[in-house]
């Protein structure tokens, strides 16, 4: 499964230049690992990092104006950061499968002289097969629409004629499109669809336990979707689909889910699948839209889990909301299994400001965003605290560390 080793976002609201791993450019730091968190206080920019991932989505699968317009940002001078006129810019740093060389991705959003947004620049980079040192070279390169691509699985050949007969050049005629969205969709860029088809598989969770609640049209449904509407149509899918698996996925939810003995799956007489809870209290079974906001969120995560074809990167903003603080340590625990587990495990990056939930994290998996004394965020590895990491090796718990303000003072 691939894996973002670095992440850089530059001019973004109070992110004026924040960086998680290592880049390209810079080799210095750690790679991210499988499930990092990003902790901090309110107001320190954690929801405006976790929009970024979600912007860069939103570029690729509608366009760069209206991810801008998108009523969760209100459009490019309400997202850039105050005080500057550069684009705003973003670098992920990522490997298609451990082992692999390195891909660079670097995207510039700007507005014109009508003020709409488009791309200002695009490059996609990997050093060549057998070159562990050095430049990258682009298989992908434009500014302002115009530029060149080259075709086939290598960036750059090794020789300057099949160099030359390898690169293309090209012209977008939408400069909100990304070159990425385009060209990734024909057959002789390999390289440029395994990247798209990545960042088109990311997974941002907007989950509504009112919507969860609901009991959708008819339809099996193989994914769940970002708001977790879809829940009673993912059940039918695993039902029609997966046999016997399907119940011990129910089985294995329930004795996961702290008061809830069983989970069942009911046809409605319109061709639907509602969800039954039984908590143990009582003969008959709560639906789904009697149970509480907590395990809602809970069984939506669980049930996000046991994707036999998981997304690739999985992205939650504050999974504590509405749960009980006792189940957050366990939560933290599943997430980073989930992360860490069998070979296509998908990368999975959670924002909390819950002490609970850190207490089961490790330094290396937590980043510590804070505001400057300039107004932008400022982020710090927790590995790189040595007080806390002296702390953590004696058996304190990293979320009582942080209560305690230890992780604020460095």
């Amino acid at each position: 499964m691939a894996l973002i080793e670095g992440f850089r976002v530059q001019n973004y609201r109070a992110l004026r230049d924040v960086t998680l791993g290592k880049l390209s450019t810079d080799q210095g730091g750690d790679a991210l690992t499988p499930f990092t968190v990003v902790i901090g206080k309110n107001g320190a920019g954690k929801s405006t990092l976790f929009d970024a991932f979600g912007f860069v989505a939103d570029c690729l699968t509608k366009d760069v104006e209206s991810a801008c317009d998108d009523p969760r940002r209100g459009g490019f001078d309400r997202m850039r950061s105050l005080g500057t006129n550069e684009p705003i810019r973003f670098e992920i740093y990522y490997r298609e499968a451990p082992g692999e060389r390195p891909i660079t991705y670097e995207l510039a959003i700007n507005i014109d002289a009508l003020g709409r947004p488009f791309v200002e620049s695009e490059l996609l980079k990997q050093r060549r097969k057998g070159q562990r040192h050095g430049r990258p070279y682009p298989f992908l390169r434009l500014e302002s629409g115009v530029g060149e691509v080259w075709a086939g699985e290598e960036a750059v050949a090794k020789v300057e004629q099949t160099e030359d007969s390898a690169k293309t050049d090209v012209e977008l005629t939408d400069l909100r499109q990304l070159g990425i969205a385009t060209l990734g969709t024909l057959k002789e860029h390999p390289r440029i669809k395994r990247f798209r088809d990545f960042l088109k598989g990311w997974y941002l969770s907007y989950f509504h336990p009112d919507a969860a609640r609901s009991i959708p049209p008819a339809g099996a449904q193989k994914h769940l979707n970002i708001h977790g509407d879809n829940i009673g149509n993912v059940v039918q899918y695993m039902q029609r689909e997966q046999g016997a698996r399907f119940k011990e996925v129910l089985k294995r939810i329930a004795e996961k889910i702290p008061g809830i003995e069983s989970i069942d799956a009911q046809p409605t007489i319109d061709g639907r699948l509602a969800l039954k809870f039984n908590d143990g209290a009582f003969s008959d079974s709560f639906y789904a839209g009697q149970m509480s906001d907590g395990t809602l969120k809970v069984f939506a995560y669980l049930l996000l889990m046991e994707d036999p074809e998981p997304p690739p990167f999985i992205c939650i903003e504050e999974p504590e909301n509405g749960l009980y603080h006792k189940l957050l340590e366990s939560l933290a625990s599943e997430l980073r299994s989930h992360a860490t587990g069998e070979r296509n495990a998908p990368q999975v990056f959670v924002t909390t400001h819950q002490p609970y939930f850190v207490d089961a994290l490790q330094p290396n998996e937590v980043w510590v965003l804070k505001k400057g004394a300039d107004g932008f965020s400022q982020i710090t590895r927790v590995s790189d605290m040595a007080l806390v990491n002296n702390m953590v090796e004696q058996g304190l718990p990293l979320g009582g560390l942080w209560y305690s303000d230890y992780l604020d003072s460095e």
